[in-house]
């Protein structure tokens, strides 16, 4: 299975997400954010760093890349995407997800190794993890604050789209302790901390991140089998 994953100006977790795509399994391609062609992909990843170099907000220019055109009607269409930190924020702004994520609460940027409580389990990007499973990866952001209104929070809540929660500390505020959540589908999903980072034991804190990307392999490969449909496991 062919993954995608994007290069924006400032990225800077783009090799560490293309590697774990290959750890996990799957073929890795680089995708250009000047390029609207996204190569016949099966899913993409769009990575953290500082795309555009955070201006005017975190993923606002970017969300205009003409990759990102392309990118978003597919995953209107289906297509798994996974947006890690910085590619979190561009699927808020690309309206691909709800709500935002804004200043740290406390103003510092975090950067540590973080306790996180999986929720859905339904999605292409989680669908290895068991439902209130607690895994360790790292958490650094300086706007990572999740924030929304109240009825998007309950609407979240009610549908079962929050993927993971914080544990054992919150680093940026996030309402609810949210560090990730999905779409309506099942196929897109936006999370805060790095999974990318925890696929090797020489480097990360555990393995517990590559789950994300074997989950996304596993989904394609039950699309092609016709054995799952919406992004959620049969």
């Amino acid at each position: 299975m062919r993954i995608g994953v994007v290069t924006f100006p400032g990225s800077l977790d783009d090799g560490d997400a293309a590697r774990a795509v290959r750890i996990a399994g799957g073929e890795a391609v680089r995708l250009w954010h000047g390029d609207a062609d996204i190569h016949g992909v099966d899913a993409v990843v769009l990575p953290g760093g500082f795309s555009y170099g955070d201006a005017l907000r975190c993923g606002a220019i970017a969300r205009f890349a003409p990759v990102m055109e392309t990118i978003i009607d597919a995953a209107r269409g289906g297509l798994p995407v996974l947006g890690i930190c910085n590619g979190f924020q561009i699927l808020c702004e690309a309206h691909l997800l709800p709500g935002a994520l804004t200043r740290n609460q406390h103003l510092h940027f975090r950067n540590r190794d973080q306790h996180l409580r999986i929720g859905a389990t339904n999605t292409a990007w989680t669908n290895t993890f068991t439902e209130g499973e607690e895994i360790l990866i790292p958490v650094k952001n300086g706007e990572g604050c999740f924030v929304a209104d109240t009825h998007t929070l309950d609407e979240l809540e009610a549908e079962g789209r929050v993927v993971a929660r914080y544990t054992r500390g919150n680093p940026n505020g996030s309402q609810r302790d949210i560090a990730a959540i999905t779409n309506a589908a099942g196929n897109v999903v936006g999370i805060m901390p790095h999974p990318e980072h925890a696929v090797e034991a020489l480097t990360g804190p555990s393995l517990d991140g590559l789950g994300f990307f074997t989950s996304a392999l596993r989904h394609l490969a039950g699309v092609a089998g016709g054995q799952l449909t919406g992004g959620a496991t049969r």
